[in-house]
């Protein structure tokens, strides 16, 4: 596939951002593309909104398995692009386009000339929530075609296009969504004593959970909890009946998630008992921990330097990726493509390097045709 192909592929997908599960003109997309190449070693299947091609290797034994992710963020597009989002409200803001289109681009290399190795595609609907790998792992589309090795990666805007970013071990920590609920008895502003204020209860908590992660965690571990949105109260002189917190909580040890939650829910005790109300907490979505398996990361460095780009060993991260449980469960790793943009991650000026594209598939394609399961 050539550089200005793989660039109108990914100029396509931009323009169709779907939430997760939501992912049906995408999902039609694909296999529209997926349905013009050669069909001798290709099988399909689809499962939900999401997608699995197997490419039967030449002389297999093994199965690598590639995932990319498909779905895109509620953001409203803010880039200068020909080719903005025609969905109001929503963008490819992570990177998924860019996932997707160099998914497509080794897809293509190998169903013309197929790896010693059987690959298998995952275009993964539901990355940003509410999580499609864990149960695209449990389908039985994906038990019938279970891989030896699964591998990813995700586009890094701090990085310079043609460099991969990986670690062995750790690379993105544990994640929780965290939506709290508070329940008093509303009232007027004059009389508080008639009233269970739930703005104070809700900053009460908010001050006391800040303390979590300077008392109760080890300082030679890492982790965060994040009060991002408050919510409270309808008008200045009505004290507030209901107040709702939303954060996140970010650890890199599993057990220290559940250190975590276990203060949480003890200080939202604490708040019910004092401020005589009622708390209810929802954790959402929970995304496992990305470990690379150490077998891995040299042969990656290997594969990245003979074509020609370079390495740069990781640092562990705060980013969560459902990605976490394919890892869990099968061995493999997952990497950093540089694609060297001046707006971050989930930002609605994200506009990462094209060229960038060409380097995934070559590393990506090169990875299924000569990394030793």
């Amino acid at each position: 596939m050539k550089p200005e192909q793989l660039i109108s592929i990914r100029r396509d997908l931009h323009q169709i951002p779907e939430l997760g599960f939501q992912e049906h003109k995408t999902q039609q997309y694909l296999l529209e593309y997926i349905s013009t190449l050669p069909k001798d070693h290709l099988e399909v299947q689809t499962w939900k909104t999401g997608i699995l091609v197997r490419v039967a290797g030449t002389h297999a034994s093994k199965t690598i398995a590639y995932r990319a992710d498909m779905d895109a963020l509620p953001i409203q597009e803010d880039t200068d692009y020909a080719f903005q989002s025609i969905h109001e409200g929503y963008m490819h803001a992570c990177g998924h386009d860019f996932h997707m289109t160099i998914a497509l681009g080794a897809l293509t290399r190998l169903a013309h000339e197929p790896a010693e190795q059987t690959a298998l595609f995952l275009f993964q609907p539901a990355e940003e929530g509410p999580g499609g790998a864990l149960p695209m792992l449990e389908s039985e589309e994906m038990k019938q075609w279970w891989p030896d090795m699964v591998f990813a990666l995700h586009i890094a805007p701090d990085l310079p296009v043609g460099t991969i970013s990986s670690r062995e071990g750790l690379l993105f920590a544990n994640t929780s969504e965290l939506f709290i609920d508070f329940h008093g008895k509303g009232g007027h502003a004059a009389y508080p004593h008639f009233t269970k204020d739930m703005v104070l209860a809700a900053s009460q908590f908010t001050v006391q959970a800040q303390q979590i992660v300077a008392r109760n965690v080890d300082p030679l571990d890492s982790a965060v909890v994040t009060i991002g949105k408050i919510t409270g109260g309808f008008v200045q002189n009505v004290i507030a009946e209901h107040a709702r917190l939303e954060g996140t909580l970010r650890s890199f040890q599993a057990n220290t998630m559940d250190l975590l939650k276990e203060r949480i829910e003890a200080l939202a005790n604490g708040i019910e008992i004092s401020q005589g109300c009622s708390i209810s907490i929802d954790y959402g979505s929970n995304y496992y921990q990305v470990k690379n398996s150490k077998a891995y990361i040299q042969p990656l460095q290997d594969i990245v330097e003979t074509a020609g780009y370079t390495f740069k060993e990781a640092k562990p991260a705060m980013t969560g990726e459902d990605f976490g449980y394919m890892l869990r469960d099968i061995p493999g790793f997952m990497f950093w493509l540089g694609v060297h943009s001046p707006y971050g991650l989930h930002h609605s000026r994200l506009q990462p390097e094209e060229e960038a594209l060409q380097v995934g598939v070559d590393v990506v394609t090169n990875t299924i045709r000569n990394m030793t399961v």
